[in-house]
């Protein structure tokens, strides 16, 4: 297809069939479909993490302790862990829009088998499967929205998917827990079921589908990992999600100081509003200034860290902290994943792949580490931690002006 010209005056490749040469309609998102996108990220992240919300109940339920529990979040880390690179490797050749069902599919499955098991073996089992699909999942997104729009829509379609991130954080988990404490936690897994069935009808319906990527047009893991910028992306998006999960997994005893521990939703709640505000501003910035915001959040969440450092004791404080904390992160999957897709363009979904797999070793590390600085120095050392962190993460997105985060492209 010839290229076309777009209102901003930039000469535009259509590379899909959704370009168009009426401009308007180029510089439209196809909405339906991308939002059914990002209701497959909020069913992935509530299947994820509804167990620790509903820990109580599913102990009763079970007749396990709530540390045997939590495990089921830990197995489901694991699968997605353990899966995300290999099974995306394998499945580059696949056509995308059936791949995408079986990885949703795969949710409705997972979610009834916990619904209805008695076998705490059973539910593990259907968890790490749940954590497998997730993997999957989540390699596809954000390729999956950019290549449904032109070139200068990606980072705006992307972020668009992710926005089910933070709405589940934000409002999915306390409305699920809010749910199964009302009418028990197996119907919640089960209503969660049902939705995915509906989100499988609305993809077919709206989401295109997309071929998959020729035999002769795959690279190895290992040259996708060597392609420039990509190495800088995965050390970014480690540092920064690491510095995010050392405070995140710890709230409860980081606000003992400041005498809020009663007080944990009201934070956790600015925190998930801050974070809606940013991913809203990154989509609307993304395309034109994705280095800039990358330093930006970056910026903002090491100064959350140090007013947290050095005022954390005060309540008022804290709480203009955390809010600026969920400015910094709220737009970091969008970020990060928009970095790597353009970064390593045919190559996207496998360069996804490693993205989730450095975003679940950061969660893993966030509860190790903060685990360790939580016995041996306290709370108190969490702020330094993250400030050390984020410098890092702050040098090296900076390094990147070539290839990784580089800067708008005035052409």
């Amino acid at each position: 297809m010839t290229s076309t010209t777009t209102t901003d005056g930039g000469a535009k490749a259509c590379k899909n069939r959704h370009c168009s040469a009426d401009p308007a309609r180029a510089n439209r998102l196809p909405l339906a479909g991308l939002l059914a996108l990002a209701m497959a990220s909020f069913i992935t992240v509530l299947t994820e993490a509804l167990p620790a919300g509903l820990l109580p109940q599913m102990s009763t339920g079970l007749g396990l302790s709530e540390a045997l529990i939590g495990q089921l979040v830990t197995v489901y880390a694991l699968g997605t862990l353990v899966s995300a690179i290999p099974l995306t490797a394998a499945t580059r050749g696949w056509r995308r829009r059936p791949l995408l069902i079986i990885a949703i599919g795969g949710f409705a499955i997972v979610n009834t088998v916990t619904a209805v098991s008695t076998s705490y073996a059973l539910t593990l089992g259907a968890r790490f499967l749940a954590g497998v699909f997730a993997g999957l999942l989540w390699a596809l997104v954000a390729g999956y929205a950019g290549r449904m729009v032109p070139d200068h829509l990606k980072g705006r379609a992307i972020a668009v998917a992710m926005v089910g991130i933070p709405l589940a954080l934000s409002l999915g988990i306390p409305a699920g827990t809010f749910l199964g404490a009302a009418v028990g936690w197996r119907v919640t897994f089960g209503i969660m079921s049902g939705l995915t069935l509906i989100l499988i009808g609305w993809v077919l319906t709206t989401v295109p589908d997309f071929p998959g990527q020729a035999a002769d047009k795959r690279l190895p893991i290992g040259k996708v990992f060597r392609l420039p910028g990509i190495r800088p992306v995965l050390f970014v998006t480690l540092a920064f999600v690491l510095a995010h999960n050392i405070l995140y997994t710890y709230i409860a005893p980081f606000l003992v100081p400041a005498g809020l521990t009663d007080r944990v939703d009201i934070v956790l709640l600015i925190f998930g509003v801050a974070a809606l505000a940013a991913i809203w501003i990154v989509g609307i910035l993304i395309d034109r200034w994705l280095r800039e915001l990358v330093l930006v959040s970056t910026a903002l969440f090491a100064f959350a860290a140090l007013a947290l450092g050095l005022g954390g004791a005060a309540p008022a404080a804290l709480y203009v902290a955390v809010g600026v904390w969920g400015l910094g992160y709220g737009g970091a999957a969008t970020l990060f994943q928009t970095a790597s897709a353009k970064t390593a363009g045919d190559a996207a979904d496998v360069a996804q792949s490693m993205i989730v797999t450095v975003w679940n070793i950061a969660i893993a590390g966030g509860g190790l580490i903060g685990g360790i600085l939580l016995e041996t120095l306290g709370v108190r050392s969490f702020p330094w931690a993250l400030v050390a962190l984020l410098a890092a993460t702050l040098m090296v997105a900076w390094s990147a002006r070539t290839h990784g985060f580089p800067g708008e492209d005035p052409g």
